[in-house]
C-alpha cells in the first residue's frame, strides 16, 4: 500500500458532549471508527514489525508468570522507530484524550505495545495508575487494537464507575489483583462492559479505572498499541512503591517530586489551540 493513499493520521475525529460525559461518569469509552480499515492495514505491519524486532520475551509460555503470559510488552516504541513515533504522536488520538479529560493539553507519558500471543493468558484486573508517580487524576490510556478483536481474542473489559472508588490502588497487576478486584466488583455490584472491538474501534480509560482482558484463545496474535497521556502541567509526587520508582527513572528522568513533568520523554502531544 502506498503511503500517499493513507489519510493523514492527524485528521479530526469529532466527539460529542454526551460522549465526554459518558467517559467522565463511567471511567472509559469505546469509540467506533477512530481509524479506517485502510489506516489499520497500513499501520499494523509497521507496528508489528517493530514489536517483533524489539521483543525480548523468549520463555516458553509454561515457564512464564501470570504477567508474562498476558502479553508481549514493549515500551516507548516511539523512541525506537520513527514510523511508530508518527502513529503514537497522532493528534487525532491526543485531541480525543484532551477533550475527554476536559483539559487544555496532554503530554506523552509513554506508549507501549501489548501483543497477546496465541493461547496467551488473561490480563488480570488492575489499575494502571498504581505504577505512575503522577500528581493528577487526569490520565488516560488509548487502547488501539490493530485488528477486529472478538471475545475469544481477549478484548479489554471495564468496570463502570470504578475510577470513583479506591480499589487496588496499592496492588500491582497479579493473581492477587484479579482476586481482590473481582470480589470488589461482585460486592459493590459494579457493572462490567466486556464486548468485542470492531476494526478501527479504540477505547480510552482513566488511569484509575478497573480493567482486564481475557485470554487469547485463537491462533492469531492480538495486536494492540497503546498511548498513555497525562495532563500538561502535571507534577510528579514522591514514589510510593518500587514500580513507581522504576517509572520515575524510566519515563521522567531527572524530575524531582513536586516538579512539573516536562522531560524530552514527555513532550506535548496536543494543546487546545493547536491547528486542526
Amino acid at each position: 500500500m502506498n503511503a500517499q493513499t493513507i489519510p493523514p493520521i492527524n485528521t479530526h475525529y469529532a466527539i460529542t458532549p454526551e460522549q465526554i460525559a459518558f467517559f467522565q461518569e463511567n471511567g472509559f469509552i469505546k469509540l467506533k471508527n477512530v481509524f479506517s480499515p485502510e489506516e489499520i492495514a497500513y499501520w499494523e505491519p509497521i507496528i508489528s514489525q517493530a514489536v517483533a524486532q524489539y521483543n525480548t520475551m523468549t520463555k516458553p509460555m509454561h515457564e512464564r508468570s501470570t504477567y508474562e503470559k498476558a502479553f508481549q510488552q514493549i515500551h516507548n516504541l516511539w523512541r525506537k522507530d520513527d514510523k511508530v513515533r508518527e502513529f503514537s504522536f497522532s493528534k487525532r488520538l491526543a485531541k480525543i484524550a484532551t477533550e475527554l479529560l476536559g483539559v487544555s493539553g496532554v503530554r506523552m507519558y509513554h506508549d507501549q505495545a501489548l501483543y497477546k500471543e496465541p493461547q496467551g493468558g488473561a490480563t488480570p484486573w488492575h489499575v494502571d495508575q498504581y505504577y505512575w508517580p503522577v500528581d493528577t487524576f487526569n490520565t488516560v490510556t488509548a487502547w488501539i487494537p490493530l485488528q477486529d478483536t472478538p471475545m475469544e481474542m481477549g478484548p479489554l473489559a471495564f468496570s463502570c464507575g470504578s475510577h470513583k472508588i479506591k480499589v487496588a490502588h496499592d496492588i500491582e497487576i497479579s493473581d492477587q489483583s484479579e482476586e481482590v478486584i473481582r470480589e470488589t466488583i461482585r460486592v459493590k455490584d459494579l457493572p462490567v462492559v466486556d464486548t468485542p472491538f470492531d476494526l478501527g474501534e479504540v477505547s480510552f480509560h482513566y488511569g484509575w479505572t478497573l480493567h482486564r482482558a481475557g485470554a487469547n484463545l485463537t491462533d492469531r496474535m492480538r495486536a494492540v498499541m497503546t498511548v498513555i497521556y497525562i495532563e500538561d502541567g502535571t507534577k510528579m509526587f514522591a514514589p510510593k512503591n518500587k514500580d513507581q520508582i522504576n517509572d520515575m527513572n524510566w519515563w521522567m528522568p531527572g524530575t524531582k517530586p513536586g516538579e512539573v513533568i516536562q522531560t524530552e520523554l514527555n513532550p506535548i502531544v496536543y494543546r487546545v489551540n493547536d491547528p486542526e
